[in-house]
């Protein structure tokens, strides 16, 4: 296994293990993070997810030497299933998929597909000296595990296509200036635990509706936008009322 689950107050710590490799991916990692995901989904009570990478990197891409050991593997992976993406895709989106946050703790080498796969969550807590890179065209490629889509969602055409288009490599710290990263920590891994921990304590329903409201409604129009607002709020409101009139009558009895 290359894809390491535990799971601790309602909180789900998923590692990837191949540290000798500096965890790139290989076809066997590939498919095991979206079964990782796909099997998260169902887990009731989740409250939030922890993606992270043992050793000395969160992902430094795609192994190739192991993909050119497995072509017939290789080959599959490109097909798209019912889903509308291929394995490689539904590596890095079966994580948006999920009903709960997803924070990437990142140090270390988060090249090429580690990168998009760090964009596929919802969060991301850098530290100041990873590297980063949209590595695919220095090998002749293109991102195409969703990059283009999550790179659209967080910063301008421009930039996206600059650092498309030369591959250079930036730290975490410009990671965050550019808004790639939400924030840079000494201790990633640790501060995006902490920050799983601090949404756990709010009610999942709402976090579960807020997060479909903003991956399915971003670049919808106002009205439609405006609709689905409604519709969620009306949903949650009466548990919401429950919890209020529960807490005014303990704070009575006291």
């Amino acid at each position: 296994m290359s894809v390491l689950v535990t799971i601790a107050d309602d909180i789900a710590d998923v590692r990837l293990d191949r540290p000798d490799k500096l965890n790139a991916l290989s076809i066997d990692t590939i498919r095991e993070l979206a079964v990782t995901a796909h099997r998260l989904r169902r887990h009731a009570g989740l409250r939030a997810v922890v993606i992270s990478g043992n050793g000395r990197a969160f992902c430094a891409g795609m192994d190739l030497g192991a993909a050119a050991r497995d072509p017939k593997g290789a080959l599959l992976a490109f097909l798209p299933t019912w889903r509308g993406t291929n394995p490689f895709q539904e590596a890095v989106w079966a994580w948006r998929r999920l009903p709960v946050p997803v924070i990437a703790a990142l140090h270390g080498p988060v090249f090429g597909a580690g990168l998009q796969l760090a964009l596929g969550a919802d969060l991301r807590v850098t530290a100041p000296d990873a590297r980063w890179c949209v590595a695919e065209t220095s090998r002749g490629l293109v991102p195409d595990m969703t990059g283009i889509r999550t790179l659209s969602q967080l910063v301008g055409i421009e930039t996206a296509k600059r650092l498309t288009f030369t591959a250079e490599e930036f730290s975490g710290q410009q990671a965050v200036a550019l808004g790639l990263a939400g924030a840079v920590s000494d201790t990633p891994l640790e501060d995006a635990l902490v920050l799983a921990r601090q949404i756990a304590e709010r009610r999942p329903e709402a976090v579960a509706a807020a997060k479909r409201l903003f991956d399915s409604r971003w670049s919808a129009g106002n009205l439609s936008t405006f609709a689905a607002e409604r519709w969620a709020q009306s949903r949650l409101l009466p548990g919401a009322m429950a919890s209020l009139r529960r807490l005014r009558g303990s704070r009575t009895a006291e």
